[in-house]
């Protein structure tokens, strides 16, 4: 799973948010804004990553389902940037709603192979 495209989309949208917030900051946006950013941004890849290490489908599937929820609360925050007008470019939420397609994709199969 390590070179998963989910593995390698979360983390380039983590590094991504990480860029962007650095940005922000520059702009003077809200602190508040950019930590929650911030901390569900960079959690979804970190949750994805614990997923491989999963003790079993279960807990894989779990691991997923709480990177699906950091990934759909990151999506909350860049929406609210792009509509405050402190973000511009809707790039960052392509790949955040990417991300989350994959996510539940890959909760939905495992779900599937484990109920065989």
């Amino acid at each position: 799973m390590i070179d998963s495209p989910l593995m390698i989309k979360s983390k380039e949208l983590a590094l991504n948010v990480i860029r962007e917030c650095k940005t922000l900051r520059s702009a003077k946006c809200e602190g508040a804004l950019i930590s929650q950013l911030l901390r569900s941004g960079t959690s979804v890849g970190a949750n994805v990553r614990e997923a491989q290490y999963a003790h079993g489908t279960a807990d894989f599937i779990a691991k997923l389902q709480i990177a699906l929820k950091e990934c759909s609360e990151t999506e909350y925050w860049i929406e609210l940037l792009l509509e405050s007008g402190y973000l511009s470019d809707r790039t960052l939420l392509d790949r955040c709603v990417e991300v989350k397609k994959i996510l539940i994709s890959s909760i939905n199969t495992a779900k599937t192979k484990a109920s065989i």
